[in-house]
């Protein structure tokens, strides 16, 4: 039995498409296309060097300009900060007198119980302070 050289290209991309699959890995994918590169080159009736060297240029191609192009994008994403972390490094105005010991500030529209990061410093009503930390329901305040 004799099979043409583009079933073989083509049998060699869903072979690198599996691992594509159990591994999410996008090279394999590039890789997968070029064999279906050169399956093509095959079923048109060139040889096996020109075969390879297609596989090669489109694979290679596709690793050089698509692989930065997704890394880029991944990167590229803004982290948004949610929950506690959204509220570190805000500024909050002081409600009633906060020290080591505790008091109240308005952040982020809601009053909040705080406790100062020193426990000699203090600020009276009125002032701003920056938020450096949450513990449990207390923000930490300097």
């Amino acid at each position: 039995m004799d099979i043409d050289a583009w079933i073989w290209w083509l049998i060699g991309a869903v072979g690198l498409g599996i691992p594509l699959v159990l591994t999410a890995m996008p090279e394999f994918g590039m890789f997968s296309v070029g064999a279906v590169a050169g399956a093509v080159t095959a079923a048109l009736g060139f040889g096996i060097v020109p075969q390879v060297v297609v596989f090669a240029v489109v694979s290679v191609a596709l690793v050089a300009v698509v692989r930065p192009i997704a890394a880029r994008h991944r990167d590229g994403r803004p982290q948004h900060a949610t929950g506690i972390d959204a509220l570190r490094g805000r500024q909050a105005v002081v409600l009633e007198r906060v020290d080591g010991n505790g008091g109240r500030i308005k952040l982020a529209g809601e009053v909040w119980s705080a406790r100062t990061l020193d426990s000699g410093q203090s600020f009276e009503p009125g002032e701003q302070v920056d938020v450096v930390d949450i513990d449990g329901a207390t923000a930490v305040v300097m």
